[in-house]
């Protein structure tokens, strides 16, 4: 395959693009940098690309995959409302300008898979989430709708669009297990709020290889959670990560202190209630590496 990456240089991207060059695929990272355009490098080629200008340059010719993961950090800062026009910038526009490049490319990729998140559903308490799930009036819901909506436009290109719902990605290298683990390492760890709220996890290493099923298996398109198969609770989170660091879990965050402290953010994020199940990928005979989330932060821990 010859694959173009936004986002390369994230959590998810980095595993991916190491990942696709291990069994001899060629990578172009699309990269907002100062640099000869083409240049060739370790991961196959990285590009000079802006989003604005609607084009990807030669460097990108003949891609038959992209996979857009680009999208500034979801929880570095309280959300302002310049904070806000970041993260949606950084998701919406680039994507609008992603699509408007692929328009221009002859031939055009075979498939687009476009990253999303979870936060598309809102807060839904116990209910249990498919990828029919209507969204929630929520800010990251009414982010992940127009970030899926500017990628659907391909659709009208003769593309397979996948929209890869992420939940909440586990690695010990990176994304929001390092942040989970601090307090538990100075014996402050505990439940946020009340803890019944649903957590829907995913390890890095499933990360990547659904990202490669989906690619390869032509009869998905659409929405894709990506999500382990046993979402657990913020309370059994706690506990099972309590009890893999062998910390002690006695601590406790207050609703109203992370409100306080946090705002907006701590209702849509820490405090809201997500149980969503990989009912695409599950039909479709995707085999979990990791199902429980015992034994996956156990495998992650011993990295």
């Amino acid at each position: 395959m010859r694959v173009l990456i936004t986002g390369a240089t994230g959590l998810v991207g980095r595993a991916l693009v190491g990942s696709l060059k291990r069994d001899g695929h060629y990578v172009c990272r699309l990269l907002r940098k100062k640099s000869e355009e083409g240049q060739e490098t370790k991961h196959g080629c990285d590009v000079d690309w802006d989003p604005k200008s609607g084009t990807f340059g030669s460097a990108a010719d003949n891609a038959d995959t992209v996979v857009n993961l680009a999208g500034a950090p979801i929880a570095d800062g309280r959300w302002t409302d310049d904070r806000k026009e970041v993260l949606r910038n950084s998701r919406v526009e680039t994507t609008r300008g992603l699509v408007a490049a692929m328009e221009k490319m002859s031939p055009r990729p075979r498939v687009l898979v476009s990253a999303s998140a979870i936060g598309y559903y809102g807060n839904r308490d116990a209910e249990i989430l498919i990828e029919a799930s209507g969204p929630r009036e929520s800010f990251l819901s009414r982010l992940a709708e127009e970030w899926e909506a500017e990628a659907l436009k391909a659709r009208s290109l003769g593309i397979r669009v996948v929209l890869v719902r992420f939940g909440i990605i586990l690695a010990k290298e990176g994304g929001a297990l390092p942040p989970m683990m601090v307090p538990f390492k100075i014996g402050a760890g505990g439940k946020l709020g009340d803890g019944t709220q649903w957590m829907s996890w995913i390890a890095l290493e499933d990360v990547v290889r659904i990202l490669r099923f989906v690619i390869e298996n032509e009869s998905i398109s659409g929405p894709v959670n990506v999500v382990a198969p046993q979402p657990v609770t913020n309370l059994q989170f706690t506990e099972i990560l309590a009890k893999q660091m062998h910390r002690p879990k006695f601590f406790a965050a207050p609703k109203f202190a992370l409100q306080t402290l946090l705002g907006e953010m701590a209702d849509d994020m820490l405090l809201a209630s997500q149980r969503v199940a990989p009912e695409v990928l599950q039909k479709n005979g995707y085999q979990f590496v990791h199902t429980d989330l015992r034994s996956a932060l156990a495998a992650i821990l011993r990295k």
